[in-house]
């Protein structure tokens, strides 16, 4: 632009005969137009350009009063918000209101706003969602004065998971070839002779499971400990298999790994909500993927399924097909073990 100017300047300039701008000469009066003139372009120049800075720096193009975003205490996932109209918003939150003492007074972690605007509620204020529509409201306003009221909802979660479940029992579907019989669903006591009487799996019926929330991740997973507590009787199933009953090598076979799902004392574990599982970790590092099921019938095909009277963890185990032993509780329960349902109940 200032180089657009001088050439402007310079041409209002009479040319000599060789073409030359005789303001460059020496009889002064045309140097000092030229001089004039150029000054007077730069003041004005300078001064467009600070104009246009100031009304950058004052706002005073700004209309903008939105939030872009925001977190609570205890927050589960990413706020939804919504721009309505030109006064007028919505927001809705999911908290996890059991880990909230009082909702009169619920934190607001964090908030971002449009460019220089200001809201009602700064960071570390509280907002009160006590009301029966668990409600309340944030106004931005833009730095020319214009403000839009934001409605914040609050749509209350509670962890299932959290507090203390009885094991009941443990139930089986398993077996090589079910589409020619050779499926079975077997509770692990409805044969009491594969398992030796003083660690079998009856001593896991009368554990406990105590789950304790701790975080909740922005995408709305959320984890904890559990401590699977041995009962009354201070035992846990070893989930030793009889040689007894071992048509293959007669052989005692120890099958944690297929049975031992949900990890003696303290674990840690983690509910994907999207995913619908629930992932413990024990103190090893071993990992177990279930799923919580509620009561009903579950159709296993071939004319078996499985009943939960109240609500089971639900794990695929896999195994192995074997032709050679399809039919015996061997291949039911070491061999071609496919689903553990570990029956529960909750307390409380």
């Amino acid at each position: 632009m200032k180089h657009n100017s001088f050439t402007y300047i310079s041409s209002l300039l009479p040319r000599n005969p060789r073409g030359f701008r005789s303001g460059f000469n020496t009889h002064g009066r045309p140097q000092a137009i030229l001089c004039t003139l150029l000054l007077l372009g730069s003041l004005l120049l300078s001064g467009c350009v600070k104009d246009m800075q100031d009304e950058l720096n004052e706002g005073g193009w700004n209309h903008e009063r939105s939030i872009l975003s925001l977190k609570f205490e205890n927050q589960v996932g990413q706020a939804m918000i919504e721009r309505i109209d030109n006064s007028t918003g919505e927001v809705r939150v999911t908290l996890n209101v059991g880990a909230i003492d009082d909702l009169s007074k619920v934190t607001l972690e964090s908030i971002i706003l449009s460019y220089q605007g200001t809201a009602s509620v700064a960071k570390s204020e509280t907002l009160d969602f006590s009301n029966p529509e668990r409600k309340a409201d944030i106004t931005v306003t833009s730095p020319l004065g214009e403000s839009r009221t934001y409605t914040v909802y609050v749509n209350e979660f509670r962890e299932s998971l959290e507090g203390t479940w009885k094991i009941n029992n443990m139930v089986v579907y398993g077996g090589t070839g079910p589409e020619y019989g050779g499926g079975r669903v077997y509770g692990l006591m409805d044969k009491s002779w594969c398992w030796y009487p003083d660690y079998s799996p009856a001593k896991e019926y009368d554990n406990s499971l105590t789950f304790t929330l701790e975080s909740i991740s922005d995408e709305g997973n959320t984890m904890g400990t559990c401590v699977n507590d041995a009962g009354p009787d201070g035992k846990y199933a070893d989930f030793i298999f009889k040689g007894s009953s071992n048509p293959e090598t007669h052989q005692d076979v120890d099958k944690k790994d297929y049975y031992r799902r949900i990890p003696e004392g303290e674990s840690q574990w983690l509910r994907n909500y999207a995913a619908g599982t629930i992932t413990f970790t024990d103190q090893n590092g071993r990992v177990t993927v279930c799923s919580l099921e509620d009561a009903g019938t579950y159709d296993m095909g071939h004319g078996k399924a499985v009943t939960v009277p109240n609500q089971a963890f639900l794990f695929n185990i896999g195994g192995v097909d074997d032709w050679t032993y399809i039919f015996t509780d061997y291949d039911v329960f070491v061999k071609k073990t496919r689903k553990l349902f570990i029956m529960v109940t909750k307390e409380g």
